[in-house]
């Protein structure tokens, strides 16, 4: 797929109007789009294996959407073919009093994935600059300082984030970041999903509705925060996402791109470590 017509480009205030959520590219149907990921998948789960050999990068990618927008849906399908040992996933809620003490980025810091690992991010320091800017009257849990809380904070923190990202990158952490881009029609019958069937009753939420009629200063957020932090080391992709079955496909693809971009390869060995090798082996076949 060509991948590189759903990232964002720095500073492009058309980033969602570009791209329309009931978009499919290449596929007619899930069928294609599936097989297609099952061989993203099994390209990977190999290339996983690289990852924690190699030793010297991580992975993050960051998962932020609307409420229904399929991200658990994505994270459980794109990563199924990986080894749980070497993925750390976390979804961030709503914040603890201890992670309200410190600063913004502080509870996702403390979660970033080691090198060798995949670090999986449901929600993310995004809800600050997106969450928290529609409901700007959440500040006050934050106990900011008065003289901290400008009218320029939202591009304060925006600025932030991208020294926080560029950071990590420099410390060896590939960033992919995927806004799924759902409509406001597809949320809906979502929602209405969860409300008839009994098996998904759990996941509803009165709050998702208030949410929902906060559609456009959402959108406004959002595209604000994806054009201000899409960079050459951490870059966003919109996410058609009101078909699971080609959103899971794109990722896959995005996902295996940016591993493949690392030219990862195994530990060479020395002639020492193949003498070491050498004796091992016979000693095994010695052992009888």
């Amino acid at each position: 797929m060509q991948i590189d017509r759903y990232r964002v480009r720095h500073g492009d205030p058309s980033a969602l109007k570009r791209v329309r959520p009931d978009h499919t590219g290449p596929y007619d149907d899930k069928k294609a789009a599936r097989k297609h990921l099952e061989k993203g998948c099994a390209k990977l789960d190999a290339l996983q294996e690289r990852l924690y050999a190699h030793g010297e990068h991580a992975l993050l990618l960051i998962f932020q959407g609307m409420d229904a927008s399929g991200k658990d849906s994505a994270i459980e399908h794109v990563m199924s073919g990986v080894n749980p040992q070497g993925t750390d996933v976390h979804a961030f809620k709503q914040p603890s009093g201890e992670e309200l003490a410190h600063d913004f980025l502080w509870r996702n810091a403390k979660a970033l994935p080691a090198r060798g690992r995949i670090g999986i991010f449901n929600r993310s320091h995004y809800e600050e600059v997106i969450v928290v800017r529609v409901h700007p009257e959440w500040l006050g849990a934050q106990r900011l300082p008065g003289d901290r809380v400008t009218p320029n904070i939202w591009k304060e923190r925006l600025q932030d984030i991208n020294a926080f990202e560029r950071h990590l990158w420099r410390g060896g952490t590939t960033i992919r970041k995927f806004f799924l881009h759902v409509s406001r029609d597809e949320q809906r019958r979502r929602m209405l999903e969860r409300l008839d069937d009994p098996a998904k009753n759990w996941k509803f939420s009165e709050g998702d509705l208030a949410e929902r009629r906060k559609w456009r200063a959402y959108m406004a957020a959002y595209e604000d925060a994806l054009t201000a932090t899409s960079t050459r080391y951490a870059p966003w992709y919109v996410i058609p996402a009101d078909h699971k079955w080609f959103a899971h496909a794109l990722i896959s693809d995005i996902v295996v791109d940016a591993l493949e971009g690392l030219d990862l390869s195994f530990p060479a060995l020395t002639p020492a470590d193949r003498r070491r090798l050498a004796r091992a082996r016979r000693a095994l076949v010695r052992d009888r």
